[in-house]
């Protein structure tokens, strides 16, 4: 495991499957982008509407789409491009559509590496492995970098246990960058997603459990530069 720190990207693209996911997931890795000087955009596939957490009273389709834009602002985002994609059916979209999508955003925002969920999803949520596959073949066709958000095995290991979850973790020789993290925008951002950031919610406790550490794994590396 490298302690190195974060590529030196002049513009980075997350791309994720879910409003929340940018802060829950990786508002301490989005917020250090940004700190770092970086332009940061984010594409997000759906609008959440399909989730089991709803912590205020509305539609969820209309009250995520507004959480997201409040709480990317809160990590200094302002490049933000949200579909509406069904939630909990990104897997029987067409492959190429959501491919279009990526590939536009990316050519605009003329992005140096991308930023997604581990391939496993982390949660094992299916829509997250279906975004990261995009990003994953955006990244191949780009012969540009890929970083995926992973947790340790332990931590992965804990969350199981104590809350009955799924989520997988790697072991400390399968992840490739350990960063150090400050949290208090993440923590923002997170606030601004009062639907899903319902008090015991597991997401709450994988904050706890990291401290101020972030792990990534190399999803696809970047080509070399040639001179």
């Amino acid at each position: 495991m490298s302690c190195t720190g974060l590529p030196d990207w002049g513009s980075v693209l997350a791309i994720v499957a879910h409003p929340d996911d940018e802060s829950f997931g990786l508002g301490a890795l989005l917020s250090a982008f940004v700190d770092a000087g970086a332009q940061v955009s984010v594409l997000c596939f759906t609008r959440g509407e399909a989730s089991t957490l709803h912590g205020v009273d509305g539609d969820l389709a209309t009250i995520r789409a507004e959480e997201l834009r409040a709480a990317t602002r809160e990590l200094g985002i302002t490049d933000v491009h949200l579909k509406a994609y069904p939630d909990g059916g990104l897997a029987d979209v067409d492959f190429e559509g959501l491919m279009s999508d990526a590939i536009e955003v990316a050519t605009r925002v003329r992005v140096d590496g991308l930023l997604a969920f581990d391939v496993s999803g982390v949660s094992g949520h299916p829509d997250h492995q279906r975004a990261t596959d995009v990003a994953a073949k955006l990244a191949a066709d780009r012969g540009i970098g890929l970083l995926g958000w992973t947790l340790t095995a332990d931590i992965a290991r804990a969350l199981n246990d104590e809350r009955g979850s799924a989520f997988t973790g790697h072991r400390p020789e399968e992840i490739d960058i350990a960063v150090t993290v400050d949290r208090a925008r993440q923590r923002n951002a997170v606030a601004c997603h009062p639907s899903q950031a319902t008090p015991g919610s597991v997401l709450w406790r994988r904050l706890e459990l990291q401290g101020d550490r972030e792990y990534l794994r190399w999803l696809h590396q970047p080509a070399p530069v040639s001179h």
